[in-house]
């Protein structure tokens, strides 16, 4: 069995990343346990404060992003950090080499359910011109990230990582609290007949997915000749994994609802991070006009509409945009 810490020394990941993605991770695990525990360690439940999203916190969003935060401060290798639950960039050491994007807790709303939840992350490197309080950090595209990957607290704790040399799949070894490889090399199948979106938002979108989404749902007698499932967690974390796992394509586009709020997920610690991971294990990423991996940061809770997973089923919803 291999060890992060071997794959990553195989790798040939550099000492100062590797201490930075081995903080993200001893975070991660103080999270999984907590999780584990559920109502026993007085996790569930919601706060009174609402985040900078406007979202109303839930305890373990609190909790996990003061972990992460704890951790990664305490590393001198992050210079900044930026997080779904922070207003603005959190500076750590202003001689850092990296700096770090999280969700804390994605899927929320699962926490008092028992449902699927899990913590996203992004690196970059550090702009050394900057200072660690300079949320310009920040301010490059997905193709600049060197290292993503999300844990996945479910029935096992599920590490995926990239490094930008293929996606790989570890699981936390409970006896010796380690994560060990799985998966050496996740590969998207290229073709799907399952598709992951909130139908309950289909009065609100754009004609492209309109129509896209009803071509799904015409099955063997519509223009697609198949017949499609439809999958949904409410957990980008976990619809992910299992497109990751299995094949799929997850949606969450643009709607009318909000133009203050065109689109649900942020690029920066949501889509970016799966964006990465799922190109390279052979998918694709895309906002429905562009990967999103080419999308420049311009805030640090800019949104952007995802549409991601097996490339060919990809490629035929970008279709419907064209048109």
């Amino acid at each position: 069995m291999k060890r992060l810490t071997n794959v990553l020394v195989d790798d040939k990941v550099c000492p100062q990343l590797q201490s930075v993605l081995f903080s993200i991770v001893t975070a991660c695990k103080d999270i999984s346990f907590r999780v584990g525990q559920g109502a026993l360690s007085g996790v569930l439940g919601a706060t009174q404060d609402e985040n900078v999203q406007g979202e109303q916190q839930k305890k373990l969003d609190v909790i996990a992003n003061q972990i992460l935060k704890d951790y990664l401060a305490a590393d001198n290798n992050v210079r900044s950090i930026a997080s779904e639950e922070e207003d603005t960039i959190v500076a750590a050491n202003e001689t850092g080499d990296y700096i770090v994007g999280f969700d804390p807790l994605d899927g929320s709303s699962n926490i008092d359910i028992n449902g699927q939840i899990g913590t996203i992350f992004t690196i970059f490197s550090a702009v050394n011109q900057l200072n660690a309080d300079d949320p310009a950090q920040f301010q490059q595209t997905g193709r600049e990230q060197v290292a993503a990957g999300y844990v996945l607290y479910g029935s096992s704790s599920v590490l995926v990582l990239t490094t930008g040399k293929g996606t790989q799949c570890f699981t936390l070894d409970k006896t010796f609290g380690e994560f060990v490889l799985t998966n050496d090399a996740m590969q998207v199948p290229t073709e799907t007949q399952e598709f992951s979106i909130n139908m309950a938002n289909s009065r609100f979108w754009f004609e492209p997915i309109q129509y896209y989404i009803n071509d799904l749902l015409k099955g063997e007698i519509g223009i697609r000749k198949k017949r499609y499932n439809m999958r949904w967690n409410a957990a980008m974390v976990g619809d992910v994994h299992r497109v990751l796992t299995r094949g799929g394509i997850f949606l969450y586009p643009q709607d009318k609802r909000d133009p203050n709020k065109p689109a649900k997920l942020r690029l920066l610690y949501e889509a970016n991070p799966m964006a990465m991971l799922m190109e390279n294990a052979g998918g694709k990423a895309s906002t429905g006009l562009q990967p999103i991996l080419d999308v420049k940061i311009d805030d640090l809770h800019q949104r952007v509409p995802v549409i991601m997973g097996s490339s060919e089923e990809v490629e035929q919803c970008q279709f419907y945009y064209n048109q």
